[in-house]
Parts: structure tokens; C-alpha cells; sequence
């Protein structure tokens, strides 16, 4: 069995820690909720588990739609193991309904449904707010290879032509999500985690908000909405803690 070993890494949500498999890392999901680059913080009791047990769903379910990504196993109920990725700095927005920034900055009303799959890219830098950036942008800081970003933009577009459907059957509406890639053995991987931190979800009958804009509106229920979307997801798929 892969054992933990010394602390690598310590993100917002996350714990990062060496094993002893140097292509292994263990990633510890926290308690810990910010919203607006951590001007606004809280702690949520079990939001930590909750992530980390459904990124492993959502990982589980792509892989089995041929998608790679660094998920190897569960091992705790708030740790995984995962393949180590030598990240690439740009965070792929999947956008599917207007909500947030987009209709902030293009005066597109909340709630109305795009007429194509927008993508959107943005720097991974904390200190700079994770500003946009384009294609241009991201070869001349050479953050990645254009066949790499086309790989990127086709694992993004699948993603969401699998999970789109795939929450509909469980009365959820993938309004948006954000996506994070690294390389391993020469091959892209999606990589980070799939929750209601990184996604909007939304009740498919009411509009009620089942993600952390809860937590960034001062909604309340947070971990209740969380629990929801983790018991509808689990009703037909669990995998396995070792």
C-alpha cells in the first residue's frame, strides 16, 4: 500500500502530500471555504469529505467514458491518491448558462441558456486574481503547446457533453464548471477535483443553488445543498473506500 509521507503543498481547499511512489501523491481535502481570491473565509464542517468523496464519483464516471484523469483511489473519507501532474497554470471555464462573472461582464442575464458552449480561459495565479487570458496569451508565456491546449479544449467539451446529461437524470443543471489539466508521461490529464466548489449546480425543478454560491451570497445551507448533490449522485454509484 502507498504510504503518506511529507507535506508538499497547501491550496485553498486542499492538502497535498508526497508517498512513497514518486508518480503518486495524496491529496487531503479541507474543511476550508473562500470565495473572492479569500477576501471572504469560512470553515464548513465535512465540506472536506463531502468533495473529496464526489470528485471520486465524478472522476470514476469519466474514466469510464474513456477520459483520463489523475484519479487512482479513495483511501480515506477525505483523502485520495492521484497520479502527480506537473500542472498547467490555466483554469478552462465550461460555460453552458449565463450565472457569475459572464453575465457581470457581458450583461447577459443570469439564467439564460447559451446558444453554443462557451469556453473561457484564466491564468492560475492567485496573486494577480486569475486574470482571463487567451490562446495568445498562453503561447507567448508558453504555459502550454497549442496541441496541448487542443487536446485541453477537447477533454473540456467531452467532459461536458458527459456530465451534462448525466445530472439531468439526477434533476441537476451543469450550468458551469472549472476545469484543471497537467501532464503525466507525456499525456494531458484532467486533474484538481469536480464538486460544488469548481461547478454550479442547480436544482432542475426549483433554480435552487446547490453549489458554493451559497457560501459567496451569504445563502446559508451550504453543506446541506452539498449533502444534496452527494446523495443523488450516490444513489446509484459508490465507490469503494480501501
Amino acid at each position: 500500500m502507498v504510504q503518506k509521507k511529507e507535506f508538499l503543498y497547501e491550496g485553498k481547499a486542499k492538502k497535498i502530500y508526497r508517498t512513497d511512489d514518486p508518480a503518486v501523491v495524496l491529496v487531503e481535502f479541507k474543511d476550508e471555504a473562500t470565495a473572492f481570491d479569500g477576501v471572504k473565509k469560512d470553515r464548513l464542517e465535512d465540506k472536506g469529505i463531502l468533495n473529496n468523496r464526489l470528485s471520486a464519483l465524478f472522476f470514476s464516471l469519466l474514466e469510464k467514458q474513456g477520459i483520463e484523469t489523475h484519479y487512482l483511489k479513495t483511501v480515506s473519507e477525505r483523502e485520495m491518491l492521484v497520479k502527480f501532474l506537473e500542472i498547467i497554470p490555466v483554469e478552462v471555464i465550461v460555460r453552458n448558462i449565463a450565472a457569475g462573472s459572464l453575465s457581470e461582464r457581458l450583461g447577459i442575464p443570469e439564467k439564460t441558456e447559451l446558444k453554443k458552449t462557451v469556453l473561457e480561459f484564466s491564468l492560475k495565479d492567485d496573486q494577480l486574481h486569475d486574470p482571463m487570458i487567451n490562446h495568445y496569451h498562453i503561447y507567448a508565456m508558453e504555459l502550454a503547446e497549442p496541441e496541448e491546449m487542443a487536446e485541453i479544449e477537447r477533454i473540456a467539451l467531452k467532459v461536458n457533453q458527459i456530465l451534462v446529461p448525466y445530472l439531468k437524470e439526477k434533476n441537476i443543471v451543469l450550468v458551469d464548471f472549472k476545469l484543471e489539466f497537467g501532464r503525466h508521461n507525456g499525456k494531458i490529464l484532467l486533474g484538481d477535483e469536480i464538486s460544488p466548489d469548481t461547478c454550479r449546480f442547480w436544482d432542475s425543478s426549483s433554480g435552487e443553488k446547490l453549489d458554493k454560491d451559497r457560501f459567496r451570497r451569504d445563502m446559508g445551507g451550504v453543506i446541506e445543498a452539498y449533502r444534496e448533490v452527494l446523495r443523488r449522485l450516490e444513489e446509484n454509484d459508490t465507490p469503494a473506500v480501501d
